[in-house]
């Protein structure tokens, strides 16, 4: 019976907070939120900003992307946003296509639930995986594609360090009109200090 008691406390279902920033909190992904990650990239609004096919998404294929998602951690990273205060799952982020003998990753983020946006969590999300792929993986070139018409994610992906470096002009088509694919990146010896995890990963001080 005690032991009962004691699944039920906060502790035993609190989520698993890896990195902690000022707003958001990144933790491993959950098979128990793999119906709120189908909510989400079934909100065709959400679809939109990633620039992929608004088509309806079952549950069956959600939960083959958390089984390739959660086997994949030589090469894709991912965590799932939660807002601090409240412990409250928001969206995911990550790092894809790791390639560790030339330091170099892709980023991808997405913000799931609609009244997250505009915040600032997209950009602390943003910052503090930036610290993780730089601080942590070691990586030295992590690059973004987004599309023209996303002007959030552009004001938040540089304000979080990202810069453009080039664009694919009119390859894609939304609300009757050809827009450009930008291409973004961020340098380790261009990006700021660790806000996070050089507290972490750090010498021991001298005794």
């Amino acid at each position: 019976m005690a032991e009962k008691l004691r699944d039920k406390t906060p502790e035993a279902t609190a989520p698993i907070f890896n990195i902690v920033g000022d707003k958001v909190a990144l933790g491993p992904l959950r098979k128990d939120l793999v119906p709120t990650y189908l909510r989400w990239f079934n909100d065709f609004g959400t679809l939109r900003t990633l620039g992929a096919m608004p088509v309806p998404l079952t549950l069956e294929q959600e939960e083959k992307w958390y089984e390739r998602a959660v086997t994949r951690g030589d090469t894709d990273i991912a965590f799932t946003i939660y807002v601090k205060a409240n412990d409250r799952p928001i969206g995911n982020v990550d790092l894809r296509d790791i390639d560790h003998r030339n330091r170099t990753a892709a980023f991808g983020i997405a913000i799931g639930e609609p009244d997250a946006r505009g915040q600032g969590y997209g950009t602390e999300a943003t910052q503090l995986m930036l610290d993780f792929a730089f601080t942590v993986q070691g990586l030295h070139n992590v690059m973004l594609h987004v599309h023209e018409y996303n002007l959030a994610g552009i004001r938040a992906y540089t304000k979080a360090g990202f810069k453009e470096f080039g664009r694919r002009r009119e390859c894609h088509f939304m609300g009757g009109k050809f827009w450009d694919l930008i291409h973004m990146e961020c340098l380790a010896t261009e990006w700021g200090p660790s806000p996070v995890l050089a507290e972490v990963f750090k010498p021991d001080e001298p005794r």
